[in-house]
């Protein structure tokens, strides 16, 4: 029976409760987030996905496809749902990863570390650059509803580097109506994508910007979250001619989105177990942590990818946010991102 309710997740029962079968009641579109003075964490336990639902090839049987990204698609549903209390920096992370997979679609030659370098480590008003500017695109997206109007959906395009067409106003539109369709959720992203990619010159980077919109939107998850994008480079997804990479409205384009869908969930659900490991390490840390203004270091560390060994805040000044991090670190509670003895970043 479990079995089949895999498979039924990936082709039609994108909203309806996997363990019991029941639909799904309506999420609210917000996490309640602790407050910035607090130092209690929620643990969660994470389930790898399974072994044999990780493609390591092209796959080309579409049915084989769907019930790998419905196996993928269930473990990370119950994660998403779960709202544990390192979620922001999860999909955080996640928002790092395709930032740097769409970077390397528009040509930038920044990488993931040279991408959290620029967003963390910018002086207060500076300008992000290009492929700084992918970056907040994917952060918003990784911070909001999956719903959206043509004035956010407007500035999203141009963070992308991408000039406004006309097509693009149907947008919202389109996410909203197959959203709310009786099809599999990987079908309303590839179906989403497809038609953005067809609007516009150069269109196929917000393509995959909104598959990952739509196929939130489909699951209704509280707040949206990257996953196809993080996959546009990988091998699995080189079924074309000459092998090359299929793009969204291609033949093959749909067993595609299945092969990212089931690729990006185990990988997704990979990362929660590792930043759930160090949240559990992180609130065995906290008792024994006696720096005035912890809590929010805390809190941040939580809800973002990485934050700078530098933090000041109102109680927490710069020595004793880099005393906190190294005292973190000595834990195994927090790792250190960049490697570097100065202008260090730490995250889970």
């Amino acid at each position: 029976m479990q079995d089949y309710r895999m498979f039924y997740a990936a082709t039609g029962g994108a909203v309806y409760g996997l363990s019991t079968g029941k639909k799904r009641t309506a999420q609210l579109p917000f996490r309640v987030m602790p407050a910035p003075d607090s130092t209690r964490i929620t643990t969660f336990d994470t389930r790898a996905v399974p072994g044999w639902a990780v493609p390591r090839a092209p796959v080309a049987d579409l049915a084989e496809a769907a019930y790998m990204a419905g196996a993928a698609l269930n473990s990370l549903d119950n994660l998403v749902r779960g709202e544990p209390s390192w979620a922001g920096a999860w999909r955080q992370r996640l928002a790092l990863r395709a930032a740097a997979a769409t970077a390397r679609l528009l040509g930038h030659r920044e990488d993931e570390t040279a991408l959290r370098d620029a967003w963390h480590l910018r002086p207060a008003g500076a300008d992000l650059g290009p492929a700084g500017n992918v970056l907040a695109a994917w952060r918003r997206l990784a911070s909001r509803s999956p719903v959206i109007e043509v004035d956010s959906l407007r500035s999203i395009v141009g963070l992308l580097g991408l000039g406004w067409s006309d097509g693009f106003g149907a947008i919202p539109k389109l996410v909203a109506e197959q959203a709310r369709a009786i099809r599999p959720a990987p079908l309303v992203a590839a179906a989403v994508a497809g038609e953005v990619a067809a609007a516009g010159p150069r269109a196929e980077v917000l393509a995959w910007w909104c598959a990952d919109l739509a196929l939130a939107a489909r699951f209704r998850w509280p707040v949206a979250f990257p996953l196809l994008a993080t996959q546009i480079h990988a091998p699995m997804l080189r079924g074309g001619p000459g092998r090359r990479r299929i793009r969204p409205g291609e033949e093959g384009f749909v067993s595609a989105v299945y092969v990212a869908a089931a690729a990006g969930g185990a990988e997704a659900c990979r990362i929660a177990g590792e930043i759930a490991a160090r949240a559990r390490r992180l609130e065995a840390a906290t008792p024994k942590l006696r720096t005035k203004g912890a809590g929010d270091a805390i809190w941040r560390l939580l809800e973002d990818d990485a934050v700078a060994g530098s933090l000041t805040t109102p109680a927490l000044s710069r020595w004793a946010a880099r005393r906190l991090f190294e005292r973190l670190h000595e834990f195994e509670a927090v790792r250190e991102l960049s490697g570097r003895p100065t202008f260090r970043l730490y995250g889970l």
